[in-house]
């Protein structure tokens, strides 16, 4: 297999998109081809992700030989629930906000929790009193009625943000 220029490697993983997901992003792209640095410089970018902290740092291959594939060493335990935490942040081109960690499923009440303690200090401390732009993806909590209240009531501009697209964040 080698000699055709084969060789055996760790698949990427990219988000599986539909036809519909991949125009509305060659659309938003399209939109978004001339915006200026000045103008990206005002998008607040968030976004949260889940990290299990119950896992060794074995990677997903190991080197073994013959009958030793049940030997400690060379396995990879499974545990049926890990532990996780999900940790939310901002950036803009002016900095980094302060992290937050939660131990809850986040919920639009959540959200709208982690809005108000981390997102409005992040906004204040990298924009002062400039007018900026926030990016979230379209998680339930976030597009749930009362964040859309919640973000309106504060004044606050979305940027419209495409779904299935955290590769674009």
């Amino acid at each position: 297999i080698w000699e055709f220029g084969y060789s055996c490697r760790i698949p990427l993983i990219k988000p599986l998109l539909n036809h519909r997901q991949r125009q509305r992003r060659l659309t938003w792209a399209k939109e978004k081809k001339n915006w200026t640095v000045a103008q990206w410089s005002k998008v607040l970018f968030s976004d949260e992700s889940k990290f299990c902290i119950s896992f060794g740092n074995q990677g997903p291959r190991v080197w073994r030989k013959g009958g030793e594939a049940h030997s400690p060493s060379c396995l990879k335990s499974s545990v049926k629930f890990p532990q996780s935490v999900m940790i939310w942040g901002t950036m803009s081109s002016a900095g980094v906000g302060p992290l937050c960690f939660l131990k809850t499923k986040v919920t639009a009440p959540v959200y709208q929790e982690i809005l108000e303690h981390f997102m409005l200090p992040s906004a204040d401390q990298l924009f002062e009193d400039a007018d900026f732009i926030f990016q979230q993806n379209l998680a339930p909590a976030h597009t749930a009625k009362s964040t859309k209240s919640w973000l309106n009531d504060h004044d606050i501009g979305v940027l419209d943000w495409p779904a299935n697209s955290p590769d674009l964040n």
